[in-house]
């Protein structure tokens, strides 16, 4: 196996590992949209990080942090629908994080960006998804039960205990996080796909929320190795492909269960 396609495996399979479980919530809580928004609002991150020469990871956090805090904001005002401000928030952050861009043009690849690279992954890439791979399980691992209790029913959520704001604050934190480590795999436009795809594959299939997560992982590893051997046949892009498999999968799926 080619060092490069290797690699490349490797960066797709940390990143379902994490996607997966997200993405159960993803569905469950009905943020697809929400999804949508922040990887958009990456673009803007990678933009400003070029700017003002700052770590691109760090600006991708910080615009992402800074959408989920203005939608919040929103809500308690409840002028508007979250779907209304996602819509805005969305396009205006991409929007603006494309004109930022053409400042630093020639420094930036933005079919890369929008669209991943996952064949150009280093391995100096793979220790640092590696590390957000592993702080994304372990925070994930300790907010799963308060997580899954106020995905269920808030209000219930807030009688047994738990700090709703909190656990919600964290969730958008591991999401910006993927989004992040995951913009150089599958891109900015593409990343919500990998969230979605693979739990709406895995749900009708699942008794539980722990076998839908573990599900959405498994459709996530056959969806990149599909996808990545389609690459390297018929030499299409890598991220796309991934997403192309992944939504065969489901469509599969449906095949089966309509059968």
């Amino acid at each position: 196996m080619d060092d490069f396609i290797l690699r490349a495996l490797l960066a797709g399979l940390a990143l379902v590992l994490i996607a997966g479980p997200l993405g159960v919530f993803i569905l469950w809580r009905r943020m697809a949209y929400f999804g949508d928004a922040l990887s958009h609002s990456a673009i803007l991150g990678v933009a400003l990080g070029f700017l003002l020469s700052i770590n691109i990871n760090l600006g991708i956090l910080i615009t992402s942090i800074s959408m989920a805090v203005l939608l919040i904001l929103s809500q308690r005002k409840k002028q508007l629908g979250s779907d209304t401000m996602l819509g805005i928030l969305s396009h205006s952050a991409l929007s603006l994080g494309l004109i930022v861009m053409s400042f630093v043009e020639g420094r930036v690849d933005l079919n890369a960006l929008l669209f991943g690279d996952i064949l150009s992954v280093s391995w100096q890439d793979l220790w640092i998804i590696a590390v957000g791979v592993i702080l994304v399980l372990g925070v994930l691992a300790f907010i799963w039960k308060p997580l899954l209790s106020l995905t269920v029913h808030e209000e219930l959520a807030r009688v047994e205990g738990v700090n709703v704001a909190l656990v919600s604050a964290l969730y958008t934190l591991l999401i910006a996080i993927l989004v992040a480590i995951s913009m150089k795999i599958i891109g900015a436009l593409l990343v919500t796909s990998l969230l979605v795809i693979p739990a709406a594959t895995a749900r009708q299939f699942s008794s539980t929320p722990e076998r839908m997560a573990l599900l959405s992982v498994v459709v996530g590893v056959i969806a990149v190795m599909l996808g990545l051997w389609a690459s390297y046949l018929w030499d299409t892009p890598a991220g796309p492909s991934i997403v192309v498999a992944s939504s065969s999968l489901f469509l599969i799926s449906q095949l089966v269960r309509i059968s």
